[in-house]
């Protein structure tokens, strides 16, 4: 089933992050949450009810949130916030380590925990994601209901 994901994620993570929305997008599902950097520059000086605005839309039609960790996500405010507005609109969830997938420069990096707590997790690169990402997020669909 053709699923609309939400994915969450630290900016500074990006380029983690789209290995993840490209392979999702190449197996048939919509990904949501993603915005380049000038827009979302744009979008920060207009400040923190501009950002919680983008997020919302952004996340109107979507079953499932995917939350990719990294090193610094746990501290982020607006990961934070998509876990929250994820949970009351009922979407299912899911947390994934992309610390392990190679940047530009053929870095990684630590994970800073597993979230979201009490949602299941996984590791993008010793789980396999690429074949496993559509499975993952169909398991939360399920568990949410949806």
């Amino acid at each position: 089933m053709a699923r609309k994901v939400f994915f969450s994620f630290k900016y500074e993570d990006v380029t983690r992050a789209m290995v993840v929305r490209n392979s999702a997008i190449t197996k048939g599902k919509e990904a949501a949450g993603f915005i380049d950097k000038a827009d979302f520059e744009e979008v920060k000086r207009k400040g923190k009810q501009a950002i919680k605005n983008w997020i919302d839309e952004q996340m109107k039609g979507t079953s499932v949130t995917v939350v990719l960790v990294g090193e610094n996500t746990c501290d982020s405010e607006w990961v934070a916030y998509e876990i929250e507005q994820s949970k009351l609109r009922g979407n299912g969830l899911l947390g994934i380590d992309i610390s392990k997938i190679k940047d530009f420069n053929g870095n990684t990096t630590e994970r800073c925990g597993e979230i979201p707590v009490g949602y299941d997790f996984y590791r993008w690169n010793a789980d396999d994601g690429f074949t496993n990402l559509g499975d993952w997020v169909e398991k939360a669909a399920k568990a949410a209901g949806k």
